[in-house]
């Protein structure tokens, strides 16, 4: 089953100065601890992307001068409201190291339920028509 896309803005870590970057982790190589552990494609960040639901996001960005640079890194989840939820946050060279367990955790969890109590059930109705579905209320038959 494909994985529903909500445009999600994709936060920008860091100054635009040096270096930043986002990508949908879809495994984690726990043979590495640098960068090179989290498996994905990478997106553009500081902008609106359709991501899939459920997905894991992680960014990376730095502050500071080109000699002293300062990472800071951020593990989200992408809910089915086009918002993210943190997870996991840390700064400093181990970064990498530090977020690889809990980003295996989270691809290891089952996939949110997605909340549908928000829409109404026109709303249900008609995006189920638009995907091909025929749909009749229970009550219509009556």
């Amino acid at each position: 089953m494909s994985k529903v896309l909500v445009p999600v803005h994709v936060p920008q870590l860091g100054d635009a100065r040096g270096k930043h970057w986002a990508k949908v982790v879809t495994a984690v190589d726990t043979s590495k601890a640098s960068g090179w552990a989290f498996v994905g494609d990478f997106v553009a960040d500081g902008g609106i992307q359709d991501l899939p639901t459920g997905s894991i996001l992680l960014l990376y960005g730095e502050r500071g001068s080109r000699a002293n640079p300062q990472g800071e890194a951020r593990l989200y989840t992408i809910n089915s409201d086009a918002t993210l939820t943190l997870q996991a946050e840390v700064q400093g060279r181990a970064w990498a190291r530090t977020l690889r367990d809990r980003a295996e955790e989270l691809l290891g969890a089952p996939p949110p339920e997605p909340d549908l109590s928000g829409w109404s059930d026109s709303e249900l109705a008609a995006e189920l028509t638009r995907r091909g579905w025929q749909v009749t209320r229970p009550d219509s038959g009556r």
